[in-house]
């Protein structure tokens, strides 16, 4: 687990970067062209339970927390638990104040739905590779697909990770939510690009010392 001296700076730079995929999520979210694998099966069933996704989401993760305790306790961190309860709240937060001053019939266009998508989609990926560059623990989603990787030796661990999101995609189009772009560029191809990004420009410019560990998306 990594709660022991922590550099402060990376744990800044870890808070900010989840509320900032908070931040980035609630406009994929309004655009409707799809999220990530876990958040549209969050959403999916934060609907279903008439809670928030805040809520939905922190109760998820601590549920899948109790599993990652179990078999992979060197993925905790204080990433872990910054991302079990900030992005959800913080894309309720954005979600409330986009619904105050973004009238839903902007989003009628689906040029204004793409010029949303677009920087939505690269703050989110900048996001999420300053989460994991930071290396201060990964996201209970995350780990799980780690401990599936382990128990499962003879398959790559970016198969265990692809299979992984598209049957957490299937559940959450079974929810209803929905499939669209983003959810596919995230499925198949976020993970590479999140590295990539870590290796040569997180790691490089906002953190000193060499990144650990391969992000899970």
């Amino acid at each position: 687990m990594k709660f022991r001296n922590v550099d402060k700076r990376r744990l800044v730079l870890v808070i900010c970067a989840v509320i900032m995929m908070g931040l980035a999520l609630s406009f994929l979210n309004r655009t409707n062209l799809g999220t990530d694998p876990c958040t549209m099966f969050n959403l999916g069933m934060s609907r279903l339970l008439g809670i928030s996704l805040g809520t939905w989401q922190a109760l998820f993760n601590s549920f899948l927390f109790i599993f990652v305790f179990i078999f992979a306790k060197e993925q905790i961190g204080w990433g872990t638990l910054a991302n079990m309860f900030l992005v959800g709240y913080s894309f309720d937060f954005f979600t409330w104040v986009n619904d105050k001053w973004m009238p839903a019939a902007l989003f009628d266009s689906i040029t204004v739905r793409v010029f949303v998508m677009i920087p939505a989609l690269a703050l989110f990926i900048l996001a999420a590779s300053a989460y994991m560059g930071a290396s201060l623990g990964t996201s209970p989603y995350d780990a799980i697909s780690y401990i599936l990787a382990d128990k499962i030796k003879k398959v790559p661990f970016r198969v265990v990770r692809i299979c992984y999101d598209l049957v957490v995609c299937a559940a959450g189009w079974a929810l209803g939510s929905t499939i669209g772009v983003v959810t596919v560029i995230m499925s198949l191809a976020l993970g590479p690009v999140i590295t990539w990004m870590t290796d040569n420009v997180i790691d490089r410019y906002l953190i000193s010392g060499k990144n650990q560990g391969e992000p899970g998306k």
